[in-house]
């Protein structure tokens, strides 16, 4: 209204800052666009990401990136905790600077406590690389990161709902995602990111759709002159370090190649329209639907007539039930039940050892010794048993194998008297933790390994394999 002089012109201090305006109105400030460099490992992008607690057949929930600010190549790798991000930080520094003979200037990165540790600060300091960190609550800083995390999630979604896999292989997903996202140019460079990283341009015509159906060639060796001479398997991604493809095996009829085991081969014929974990899944037409019933006291026979009610079997159609995708993951990788299947099992080199540990303390301890059987005496076979000890994020800590023998054979009074072993009460261990706490003692826990081989028996006991 000044400029159209319909007011007289008043003078304005445009330096006045009011402090109810700044603190009533205050907007973070916009993120610009910065300058991008122009040389290879000049600046890394580096960003952690969870998997929303998703464990993948390894016990990895986390993943960490490596960006390369000029060529946009991305480095990914899986991790179980978020402090192996140094090491992964290791292997990549090594890697990149021996295969680019270059160093790396800065590494950009938010202020996660696997970046500002003392042992990151110190590695960064020995080698002269400048750890660039974020202002805290301001993600954008790192958007090169946060925006290629956002595009791998995004890929993988989209390859295990397309092909129907579980969740458990978002890892093998995330590779694969990677894989290609390093192989098809971005808006900042008419070149990919691996013509830049490599300085030759990509072969993409073996890329293939993930997820689909894949018949893997049997290794020669291990070839039958009748019978298939390939493993059915499922495509999930590509060898990093070899001229092969990886598959997840679905059904197998050679002995040396388990079902739900990951191969790597080279040899085989991709069939891209077919996913086999889609054909796993229970139709829509299994599930029941609810139809209206009617029921009276007037409908029911009167059991007093003395008329003989004919019995008939039921014609209704019995419905599978549909137990999910994890109750299908949680029996392919359950405990084996017997030695047979503990040796042929995907896990057969763990098992193995735990049961040589096993024989090697029975036999420490000698436990028992060879005899002939007295006659009259009864034997007590045996047979072994397998557990996997969990952490409390699932995943693996211990393979535990057990020989023990098969008491439900004994009769009691007759080989057996005492049905019951003699431990201390809940309330007497917490008297001793109360008189430790009272008179200010120190409480030390141990476990006893083998504890029950270290028994002496007072009963002769014959046992057998």
């Amino acid at each position: 209204m000044m400029n159209l002089d319909l007011i007289p012109k008043t003078p304005i201090d445009d330096e006045h800052k009011c402090e109810i305006c700044v603190q009533a109105k205050h907007t973070i400030l916009p993120f610009k666009s910065v300058y991008r460099d122009s040389e290879l490992l000049e600046l890394i992008h580096s960003d952690v990401c969870d998997s929303n607690r998703v464990l993948t057949r390894g016990g990895r929930k986390y993943f960490v990136t490596f960006i390369d600010d000029h060529s946009k190549y991305c480095y990914t790798y899986l991790l179980k905790t978020k402090d192996e991000v140094l090491d992964r930080f290791k292997v990549y520094k090594s890697e990149a600077e021996n295969q680019l003979d270059r160093k790396i200037k800065i590494l950009r990165s938010d202020r996660g406590g696997e970046y500002t540790s003392n042992e990151m600060t110190n590695f960064c300091e020995e080698h002269g690389i400048i750890h660039e960190v974020t202002a805290p609550y301001s993600p954008q800083s790192n958007g090169v990161a946060e925006r290629k995390n956002r595009t791998l999630l995004d890929m993988v979604n989209a390859m295990l709902l397309s092909s129907g896999a579980p969740d458990n292989l978002w890892g093998e997903a995330l590779l694969s995602a990677c894989y290609i996202l390093n192989r098809i140019p971005n808006k900042t460079n008419d070149k990919t990111p691996y013509e830049l990283w490599k300085g030759r341009t990509p072969r993409i015509n073996y890329l293939k759709v993930w997820g689909c159906l894949a018949k893997v060639g049997i290794p020669e060796p291990k070839k039958r002159k009748i019978g298939p001479k390939t493993v059915d398997a499922v495509f999930i991604g590509y060898a990093l370090d070899s001229n092969a493809n990886r598959f997840l095996v679905t059904h197998s009829e050679v002995n040396e190649i388990s079902n739900n085991t990951i191969i790597e081969a080279r040899d085989a014929v991709y069939f891209e329209n077919i996913f086999s974990f889609k054909d796993r899944t229970p139709s829509s037409s299994s599930n029941p639907s609810l139809t209206p019933s009617t029921s009276s006291h007037d409908q029911m026979p009167n059991s007093q007539s003395g008329q003989v009610i004919e019995l008939r079997r039921s014609k209704r159609k019995r419905i599978e039930k549909n137990l999910g995708e994890g109750f299908f993951t949680f029996l392919i990788e359950g405990d084996p039940s017997t030695y047979e299947e503990a040796i042929s099992s995907p896990d057969a080199p763990f098992w193995k050892e735990a049961i040589n540990n096993e024989y090697n303390s029975i036999m420490e301890n000698n436990t028992w010794f060879l005899a002939d059987l007295p006659l009259g005496s009864k034997p007590i076979g045996c047979k072994w048993i397998f557990k996997k000890k969990l952490r409390a994020d699932g995943t693996i800590e211990k393979y535990k194998a057990r020989l023990v023998a098969k008491g439900f054979t004994q009769k009691k009074g007759l080989d057996y008297f005492d049905t019951y072993s003699p431990v201390a009460r809940i309330s007497s261990i917490r008297t001793l933790l109360a008189l430790a706490s009272i008179h200010d003692m120190l409480i030390h826990q141990m476990d006893v390994k083998t504890a029950f081989l270290n028994g002496d028996l007072e009963e002769e006991i014959y046992g057998a394999t």
